[in-house]
């Protein structure tokens, strides 16, 4: 009987499919479990091998898990809103729900393929009208809710409005807040609220109509299309995040997050503690407001930076510097926030304008540079060259004096970031160590009322719109300045449009729907919509209960489903989603909407499974008509890579003469012109043109038309050989797999298993299709141990030895062992381990492969459910009992001996461990081949060492 992998993996995913086998209660007297993937968004290429990883080792886990006796919750979804759907729907001239809809038919195909046990009957999508219902709804309790200092929670704004209605605050008396206008009273209201807006500075791309995020910029282009992008003021949403720091930062202790992953969230929360310092600018109005995390260093400010975004340098900068600062500004406004605090490079403008030091009244230069934020701190800092390495850069640059106060540990050359020194040229602070300084500076600021001490954060508000049309939209209505929540029942549905573009003034696309915005006179309801994080959020909880249409998750399912125990992901999600989801997750509990404040309690982020990208190498030559400057391509070959890489132009005292004569020997230039230039670059081939690096070079040129009568440099026997780079694998770079056509060659059991046997689950690791066959061969062989090709069956009931349960027992133990840690890979090498030792056993006994296939379910469960319904069991294999790993199987009661005579090895002996020395010295001399060895002699003694060794002395 054949192993035909093909029959049994569609048999079995339509049984399981007609069966509901992955239907999941939320009512089980077995103990939960909830393991969750960073859902993906659908993309019209669909998914390639690297996809998968992360899915597969959530699977393998749920599988165990469930086998374990666990009711397990295991949801798929898709993260279908956003600025990538929209885009490709652009690109390929269709409706993005249109196209959405294609692209998850064709995830889910693949995904059911590859055999995951996903309880589809959950599935959810974040541009379902049923589910953003909910997202609208969330957002709307940000929105009605407050911070509150005092309880360090989230508490509804109405409780905010009585105390201002009963009690005032610091700014207005309860009678002033009583007489302000509605749109006064929602000012102040505005500057509590968890979902609020105002006007900010963003990173707005016109052709892509929408506002970027800071990690969507690179190098002052969209990181989608590379599409300008510049600095403009618009109305934005924002969540308050930044209330949340604090219990950001504590929730990291209470999770089972790598060490790395914590450190990147606390960086970029960033809580730093320091000053606010206000500054006298000479001959004016203004205050310079600083935050300082140094106050002891007060003395050395040589200079104060302030951001480009800031209002003041419109009130400071003098007429001379009005140009060159205006100049200045507009440059800083095309680059990214990241861009300006990664890069080296030193900018910056003086303003004109001098803050004087409080304390010996020096007066201060105050310049403009781009590694200034305006989100961060005040957007002005004092600077302290001696003491900070990127103002000593900026004070070399600009030939700025530099004061020493830290003395010999200022060596002129560097800063040194010290907090040892004894201070000088300090004034009061003279003679203190700097940690010591510091209490007393804070101290000193306070009582001369000039500053206060201040807690400060990295991390800013999270903006939370987009100028696009694919996305939730608000349920917010403007009432000229005013927002007030819309009457419409939820959903407020996404208007469907044949085209869009973006609205005018950078507005979205939603803007220009004139019958929708317009709700009545002076009222126009918001026309961006929600970005891509927020769907993702909180569909964790709505998973727990996807169907109900009275909440966003029924509090009973929320407790018995509670945290998510293992949530797996890439990195590239790991600060932003799962920071928004945090505290999504936070504000609900506060609201006493869910029982519980971080959302995840274990997070494990797979790694990368990089291409394997090939690359040919092109030859060009370019020749020059007439003295024209512009080159003319004149002629072009594909050379071999060994036959590049290994030629040693002869010697000449022109080596382009040497390369025309070798790679376009058969050239001739025209008369009226001559030879300009030679190149050689490489130009990418599809990996399903290429068998290890051997090219097909007939289907390259199918592929590529434009080459049909290139000329292909080829090695010996005609063969062409590509090179390889291990790189992102991605599309644009052909470097790409379908695990679908892997899985029809070789089986998604197959598939599934080479995935993680590549490596560690959390290694990148490059692919390479080569290795899958080894797997296969595995499967193959444990095949053979229940059928014979020729045969059929060849399995038996017969009781099993000590020795081939010995085996099966290691087996338990390493692969509980191994899945347990999440160590995927070695569990796959133990697997193949097991199946040889067995094998050389001719092991066929139905009471140790029953077992072995439970053990092997998580992994391939297709040949393990057809192998378990061969041997005659009644019922699934995914719900078999996970075998109990006995112990004393693996107590060893016997050892075999090395036996030597006269210190040569002769022979071994197997002998039970208990045995005393005469017994051995008995058994030893009773074997044929000491005895030959002895010749007739007595031995003058016999040396047992137990454990390890015997040596008989003749």
């Amino acid at each position: 009987m054949e192993y035909k992998f093909n029959e049994i993996e569609k048999k079995w995913q339509d049984h399981w499919k007609e069966k509901k086998v992955y239907k999941v209660s939320n009512e089980s007297d077995k103990p939960k479990y909830y393991v969750l993937d960073m859902f993906p968004y659908p993309s019209g290429a669909g998914l390639h091998v690297g996809h998968p990883l992360g899915y597969i080792a959530s699977d393998i886990y749920s599988r165990y898990k469930r086998l374990k006796g666990f009711n397990v919750l295991h949801p798929m979804g898709f993260d279908s809103f956003g600025l990538p759907a929209e885009q490709y729907a652009l690109e390929t001239g269709q409706h993005p729900a249109t196209t959405t809809e294609k692209n998850i038919a064709t995830f889910k195909a693949q995904l059911d393929k590859i055999g995951f046990c996903y309880d589809w009957d959950r599935e959810v999508r974040t541009s379902d009208p049923q589910y953003y219902k909910w997202t609208q709804w969330i957002f709307l309790q940000l929105f009605n809710s407050y911070f509150c200092n005092t309880q360090k929670k989230a508490r509804p704004i109405a409780d905010l409005i009585k105390k201002y209605e009963t009690s005032g605050s610091k700014n207005f008396t309860a009678e002033q807040w009583n007489g302000f206008s509605v749109a006064e009273k929602e000012e102040w209201l505005m500057q509590r609220r968890l979902a609020f807006s105002k006007y900010g500075e963003v990173n707005w791309c016109e052709a892509l109509g929408t506002v970027l995020a800071n990690d969507e910029v690179v190098n002052g282009v969209s990181e989608r299309g590379g599409h300008p992008v510049v600095k403009k003021k618009m109305r934005q949403w924002y969540l308050r995040i930044t209330a949340y720091a604090d219990r950001l930062l504590e929730g990291l202790e209470t999770v089972d997050f790598s060490d790395s992953m914590k450190e990147m969230q606390r960086n970029w929360i960033g809580k730093s503690e320091g000053a606010e310092i206000d500054f006298e600018v000479k001959n004016q109005k203004s205050k310079l407001k600083v935050y300082t995390t140094r106050p002891d260093t007060i003395f050395g400010v040589d200079f104060m930076v302030v951001a480009p975004e800031s209002d003041i340098i419109a009130e400071i900068a003098t007429d001379e510097q009005k140009t060159a600062v205006d100049e200045y500004i507009s440059y800083v406004k095309s680059r990214s926030d990241v861009e300006r605090q990664a890069e080296k490079k030193i900018t910056g403008c003086f303003t004109g304008a001098y803050a004087i030091n409080p304390f010996d009244g020096r007066e201060i230069p105050i310049w403009i540079s781009e590694y200034v934020l305006a989100g961060y701190g005040t957007g002005a800092i004092m600077a302290v060259p001696c003491g900070d390495e990127r103002d000593f850069k900026f004070a070399q640059h600009f030939n700025i004096p530099i004061t020493n106060i830290i003395g010999s540990h200022y060596n002129g050359e560097e800063a040194n970031p010290t907090k040892d020194a004894v201070l000088e040229n300090s004034g009061f602070l003279n003679g203190l160590v700097m940690k010591e300084a510091m209490g007393v500076a804070l101290n000193k600021i306070e009582e001369m009322g000039i500053g206060k001490r201040k807690v400060n954060y990295r991390m800013r508000d999270a903006g939370f719109s987009r100028q696009r049309y694919w996305g939730e939209p608000f349920p917010i209505v403007w009432n000229g300045e005013t927002p007030e929540v819309a009457n419409d029942a939820l959903p407020l549905e996404l208007p469907h449009v044949d085209t869009y573009g973006p609205g005018s003034e950078g507005e979205g696309p939603l803007a220009n729907i004139k019958d929708w915005v317009e709700v009545a006179p002076n009222k126009k309801r918001e026309t961006s919509t929600m970005p891509g994080y927020a769907g993702s959020s909180w569909y964790f909880l709505r998973y727990m209960d996807p169907n109900n249409n009275e909440n966003f998750c029924d509090r009973k399912a929320s407790d018995y489903w509670n945290q998510v125990d293992l949530y797996i992901g890439g990195t590239e999600h790991a600060v932003g989603h799962l920071l928004y989801s945090r505290m999504w997750t936070k504000v609900l509990f506060d609201l006493g909407l869910i029982g519980y404040d971080e959302p995840y309690k274990k997070l494990l982020n797979q790694g990368m499974i990089q291409g394997s990208s090939r690359y040919l190498i092109r030859g060009q030559l370019f020749i020059e008509r007439n003295g024209s400057t512009d080159h003319e391509n004149f002629s072009t070959v594909l050379i071999s890579n060994d036959i590049y890489r290994n030629w040693t132009p002869p010697s000449s005292d022109d080596i382009r003469v040497d390369l025309k004569n070798y790679y376009f020997d058969e050239v001739t230039i025209p008369a009226d012109a001559k030879l300009a230039q030679i190149t050689f670059n490489a130009i990418p081939a599809s990996v399903d043109l290429v068998d290890g690096y051997l090219l097909d070079i007939e289907g390259f040129k199918k592929w590529r038309p434009e080459y049909t009568d290139v000329k292909f440099i080829t090695s010996n026997g005609g063969v062409f050989f590509t090179y390889g780079e291990v790189e992102k694998m991605s599309k644009s770079k052909y470097n790409t797999v379908n695990p679908s056509d892997l899985c029809n060659q070789y089986g998604a059991d197959t598939f599934r298993m080479y995935e993680m046997f590549l490596g560690p689950v959390e290694a990148s690791k490059p692919w390479d299709t080569k290795g899958i066959e080894g797997v296969h061969r595995f499967l193959r062989k444990l095949w053979r141990l229940f059928n014979d090709d020729i045969k059929g069956k060849v399995w038996n009931e017969e009781k099993a030895t000590d020795a081939e349960l010995k085996i099966l027992h290691r087996t338990i133990k390493k692969i509980e062992e191994d899945t347990e840690r999440f160590s995927f890979n070695t569990a796959v090498s133990t697997f193949m381990i097991c199946v040889n030792e067995l094998a050389d056993a001719k092991c066929n006994k139905k009471e140790v492969l029953e077992q072995l296939l439970i053990l092997l379910t998580p992994y391939a469960p297709h040949i393990a459910e057809e192998l378990w319904s061969q041997l005659g069991n009644e019922g699934s294999i995914l719900d078999a009992t996970y075998p109990k790993y006995n112990a004393s199987l693996l107590v060893e009661s016997s050892k075999e001996y090395p036996v030597s005579v006269n210190g040569k090895l002769r022979t071994n002996i197997n002998l039970a461990l208990d045995l005393t020395q005469p017994q051995v010295e008995e058994l030893v001399l009773q074997n044929e081949i000491v005895q030959k060895w002895l010749e007739g002699k007595d031995p003058k003694k016999i040396i047992f060492v137990k454990n390890k060794m015997i040596n008989v002395v003749v």
